[in-house]
């Protein structure tokens, strides 16, 4: 459908891009984009909302390594279907990502064959498919002792944090095998809900899990391979992430929620939730000579337990404002937001 635009008295004609009809983050829209529109703007208005909707209907999905939108050849959408029937290409680095997976792999080094990292252990834990196998059938749920309330009040907690990302696209990071990505997908709250982890077997557990429900094949749910240090966006694209139980186990937590701050809209929010450590700040203070050692000997598994204050100042460092937190025993749920570009000038 294209729209119609006055331009002195004769209508001026824009033809919509053809993945705005069909792109999630416009659903909401799709019955007011079927109207022809005739107004009075003139030609330079009309050409202003022409460029502004192109920023909008552009590929969502970027190249992990110059991070420059993809070229999609097949359906457009942020969906399982329309992803695994299409394939997906870097213009600028000449390399293409495969699809044949049941998710997209989007890491630097996808489609390598002779080139090999080592992880560390604890990355490799849950690449693990008995780990992935087990992770909902009795993992997750001893999460419980440490004061986690489980899924269903943990999505809920989150939903109100991410208020101000109603209605856009939701990166659900170190998804796991989808546990909360299916819930988030399931309230309709998002355009789209992209369920992200580094671990190939975790994310064959949740196309599994996604299948058995069948009330998620109309929801635009997809999954994606990627690391969290080099997410597959480009800056400024993403209305809010979400990552569970998840940044006590990256390698670099700090690369990471730096990453989060790169791909956020202004204003968009980030809402994790880890381990608190038992200790107090006070106490920290004290054994602050011995924590260096403690922390090393630990990164190996990739185990990591943080204070409040810890946490609070990783946010800031990378950016973030507003920084709000909801605390349970040894549960934390923290919240932070992109500053918005009023906020810069």
């Amino acid at each position: 459908m294209a729209l119609l635009y006055s331009h002195g008295s004769r209508l001026l004609q824009l033809h919509r891009h053809p993945f705005y009809a069909s792109s999630p983050c416009c659903s909401r829209r799709r019955l007011a984009s079927s109207i022809i529109v005739e107004s009075t703007l003139t030609y330079s208005d009309a050409i202003e909302i022409e460029i502004e909707r192109a920023k909008t209907t552009a590929e969502l999905l970027a190249c992990p390594i110059c991070f420059e939108p993809l070229v999609r050849r097949g359906p457009c959408g942020i969906n399982q279907s329309a992803i695994s029937r299409s394939a997906f290409k870097c213009k600028n680095c000449k390399k293409a990502f495969s699809t044949r997976e049941v998710f997209l792999d989007l890491t630097v080094t996808a489609g390598s064959n002779e080139y090999q990292e080592v992880p560390p252990i604890g990355t490799e834990l849950f690449r693990n498919p008995l780990v992935s196998f087990v992770y909902e059938r009795g993992w997750r749920q001893n999460f419980a002792t440490a004061g986690f309330p489980g899924p269903d009040e943990e999505v809920k907690l989150a939903q109100e944090f991410l208020k101000p990302a109603l209605g856009g696209v939701l990166l659900d990071v170190s998804c796991g095998s989808g546990l909360l990505s299916r819930r988030f997908a399931m309230s309709d709250s998002y355009s789209a809900v992209i369920a992200l982890d580094f671990s190939e077997n975790m994310l064959r557990q949740a196309y599994e899990l996604i299948k058995e429900d069948k009330a998620l094949d109309s929801r635009n749910l997809a999954l994606v391979r990627a690391d969290v240090a080099r997410l597959p966006f480009a800056q400024g694209t993403i209305d809010a992430v979400h990552a569970g139980a998840a940044i006590h186990c990256w390698p670099s937590p700090s690369t990471g929620v730096a990453e989060i701050s790169r791909i956020l809209k202004p204003g968009g929010v980030f809402v994790a939730t880890t381990f608190l450590s038992p200790i107090t700040d006070l106490q920290m203070d004290v054994l602050k000579p011995f924590l260096q050692i403690y922390r090393t000997a630990a990164s190996s598994m990739s185990i990591r337990y943080w204070t409040e204050s810890e946490l609070e100042d990783l946010c800031h460092a990378c950016g973030f404002v507003s920084y709000q937190k909801v605390r349970r025993n040894g549960f934390i749920m923290l919240s932070a937001s992109k500053p918005k570009e009023t906020d810069n000038e």
